[in-house]
């Protein structure tokens, strides 16, 4: 439906509001808070990054437990280095490319050179400060390929030093055979005009994806006068030393790197990296941070490039609530921090299509994360899908998690073909080869992956595919391939390729295969079981997943989370379950406190807010005619375990899966992937306005809300009444649109229309 005159006009009263407020981009900048989700658990980076940029600079701190994305709030530091991750899990990933500062004379660069905290770390966009408890200060800015360092030693403490450690990478202490190692490197020395430089490179492998060995260069510049000492350790690991001494230059399989002693207190690097030479890190740090460059003028580029690029994408002109500001900027920061652009900086193959590195991982993000990366980041998104298609064209497979130039790992079933489905139904098209993309899903759907014998679990592969492919084949058990499945069904269906819908829609139903109607739990029969070798169904728990991991029948969630995750089909689900009465009762039980003999942070219950399978079921009950329930329970899960502060996630932030979550809360939507629909919520502020790129806007307004009053009374799509608790696509995306909320403090039925689809489900 296109907009009405009125929706015209709301338009261009919106378009004035976010000129104004792109104007005063700074003020949207002061709401991102880089800390947000930095600890208990929320694993994310608060150093200094573009948006999707290769250069996270950062602390790396050690206390002994996994530091994922370097930092942590206690521990000694123990480097600063300019490539991380942001809310990863499994075991950290690189922490290389650092500089360490110390002070006095250096004897063994290889010993422990860890210095503690004085006072907490100070990250704002664009910038960070460390400040160590021998005195030394570092403030840190950052390009998409560099990264800059300045350093203030104390007076009259002796030498000052840097010590560029080429063997430092973050370790890992969960003994799972995923702790990264160094494999070797070099480095050079040479003295200049302006100053010193030194390059050279870094070769480690392994992570959270068990990568074989990649390489990193580097080129860094220090200007000012210093003199050096390269080294070289005896091995990999050890702190001897074979060599320190002048020489210009180290190149081994042994620890090794170089020392740098000035005889002033202020110490300022560039450092450049890449992935293809260390030529290349100097082309980048010499383009991007030339000699003379401040550290505010990268500040205050770094916060433009946000505001340009993210966070004027949804502004609003409702300031009244502070909070609820910095949760929303500070949930777009983190969402936005990977996959990482490394588009030129390919070392596998040469290509002319962009490449995007560092997916933490599509089982985390295709629920909400990618398709609110398509509204608000449609050119890279489809940049990314086309990068994708590329990883296969070259390697075979799509990703289902990448990094550091290698796939893994596959946690359940092929999830980027839940994604490819998604971009493919929402019309994304441009210079994407979707006869390409289908084949691509067509292997994830017909080829058995190789088994890489992952120690987790060794029976398939946990590297990219379906390792369980033959037992769906063959038995059409696997729950979690269905929704796969059923994504190859909606691009087959839109390619006019008629049997190939007809056969993946069939084969999307077979989650019903494992529908065991004589399992019990809390009252209710009937849950998704799992079933053995001969066809018979095993004695299950649906309170229990056992170990929960990748060796056990169900992977991080509840056998009743996973009964209600037959999204494309769910007028069976809720038949299966015992009908719409039945179906409402289930989900209300899993948001009841003291059920759950786990998830003590969550009063007990079985919804798990902290892990994907349990995302959409808050909004589910859309479908059997409470919308005012999804209203509920999902502003409920919103207030309690969300805020802008360090430990204010309710759990992994997976790279930002559930800082979209949030931010799907606070639009009032929530999109149900690889089909066109999104299930209405309610908004968090009096207007949103969200920048759909190529002149589009959907503007969102309520009255009558507060913190007490939330639920819907009633709403307007683009200025006409509405009677459904969903809108599609084209409703509102497509061309643009308003949605016009009015809220009051009691639930109201107004959502009497037509239930969401349920595409998969047999036409009665």
């Amino acid at each position: 439906m296109r907009p009405s005159g009125t929706a015209g006009a709301s338009l261009s009263l919106a378009v004035a509001s976010v000129h104004r407020i792109h104007v005063e981009a700074p003020e949207l900048s002061s709401y991102v808070l880089p800390l947000t989700g930095s600890i208990n658990g929320g694993n994310t980076f608060p150093g200094v990054s573009l948006p999707y940029g290769m250069v996270k600079l950062g602390p790396d701190l050690y206390t002994g437990s996994d530091s994922y994305s370097g930092y942590q709030s206690t521990g000694n530091f123990i480097g600063f280095s300019l490539l991380h991750e942001s809310g990863t899990g499994g075991a950290p990933k690189y922490g290389v490319v650092a500089q360490m500062p110390a002070i006095g004379t250096i004897d063994n660069p290889l010993t422990d050179q860890g210095v503690n905290r004085s006072q907490a770390d100070e990250s704002r966009l664009g910038y960070y400060k460390s400040t160590l408890f021998n005195g030394i200060t570092v403030e840190m800015g950052a390009t998409g390929k560099a990264g800059m360092f300045k350093y203030q030693f104390p007076d009259n403490a002796g030498d000052s030093n840097i010590i560029v450690d080429v063997s430092h990478v973050l370790p890992s202490f969960r003994g799972q055979g995923l702790g990264q190692n160094y494999l070797g490197g070099n480095i050079s020395v040479t003295t200049t005009d302006a100053g010193i430089q030194y390059q050279g490179s870094g070769s480690y492998d392994n992570g959270w994806n068990r990568a074989p060995e990649w390489t990193v260069y580097f080129c860094g510049y220090f200007d000012q006068a210093a003199t050096f000492k390269t080294f070289l350790g005896t091995d990999a690991t050890g702190e001897d030393l074979s060599d320190y001494s002048d020489a210009t230059s180290q190149d081994s399989e042994s620890r090794l790197g170089a020392v740098f002693t000035f005889n002033t207190t202020d110490v300022t690097s560039r450092v450049g990296v890449s992935f293809i030479s260390s030529e290349q890190a100097c082309a980048n740090v010499d383009r991007e941070i030339q000699a003379g460059t401040t550290l505010d003028t990268l500040e205050t580029n770094v916060k433009t490039a946000w505001n340009d690029q993210v966070l004027s994408k949804i502004t609003t002109t409702d300031t009244s609530n502070t909070t609820r500001l910095q949760l929303l900027y500070s949930s777009l920061y983190h969402m936005s921090l990977i996959p990482t652009n490394k588009t030129g900086e390919n070392p596998l193959w040469s290509s002319s299509e962009p490449y995007y590195d560092d997916i933490f991982t599509f089982w985390d993000l295709f629920r909400c994360t990618t398709p609110l990366m398509h509204i608000l980041q449609p050119v890279a998104y489809e940049e990314f899908i086309r990068s994708l298609v590329d990883i296969w064209k070259n390697e075979g497979f799509l990703p289902d998690a990448r990094s550091s130039f290698f796939n893994g790992a596959t946690q359940g079933g092929s999830n980027a073909d839940n994604v490819l489905a998604d971009a493919y139904v929402k019309g994304v098209r441009g210079a994407i080869n979707w006869e390409d993309a289908f084949s691509a899903m067509v292997t994830d759907a017909e080829t058995v992956p190789p088994n890489n014998n992952d120690s987790r679990d060794t029976s398939s592969s946990t590297k990219e595919g379906r390792g369980a492919l033959p037992d769906w084949i063959d038995r059409g058990y696997i729950t979690t391939n269905a929704g796969n499945d059923f994504g190859l069904y909606q691009v087959a269906k839109g390619l006019g390729k008629d049997d190939d819908a007809e056969k993946y829609l069939n084969r999307s139903r077979n989650w019903r295969n494992q529908w065991n109607p004589d399992l019990e739990a809390l009252g209710f029969t009937g849950f998704l079981g799992p079933i053995d070798e001969d066809g018979n169904f095993v004695d299950q728990d649906p309170l229990s997943c056992g170990g929960c991991y990748w060796g056990d029948d169900y992977y991080q969630g509840l056998p009743m989370e996973y009964s209600f995750n037959a999204h494309h089909d769910i007028n069976k689900l809720i038949e299966l379950s015992g009908g719409v009465d039945t179906f409402t009762a289930r989900l209300e039980k899993l948001f009841e406190g003291g059920v759950s003999s786990g998830n003590s942070q969550f009063n007990h219950t079985l919804f798990n807010p902290g892990n994907e399978p349990s995302f959409t079921s808050p909004y589910l009950f859309n479908y059997v005619g409470r919308q005012d329930l999804t209203v509920k329970y999902s502003r409920y899960v919103a207030n309690s375990y969300y805020a802008p502060t360090a430990a204010g996630l309710p759990g992994n932030s997976d790279a930002g899966a559930m800082e979209s979550w949030i931010l799907w809360s606070m639009i009032g939507l929530y999109p149900m992937t690889g089909q066109t629909t999104f299930l209405i919520g309610s908004p968090w502020f009096t207007d949103l306005t969200i920048d759909l790129g190529g002149n589009k806007k959907l503007a969102i307004t309520t009255t009558g809300g507060s913190d007490t009053a939330y639920y819907v009374q009633s709403l307007k799509v683009n200025g006409a009444a509405w009677d459904k608790a969903w809108v599609t696509w084209e409703d509102i995306f497509a061309n643009g649109g308003t949605l016009d909320f009015v809220l009051g403090a009691e639930p109201a039925d107004w959502a009497t229309g037509d239930a969401p689809p349920s595409p998969a489900t047999e036409s009665s």
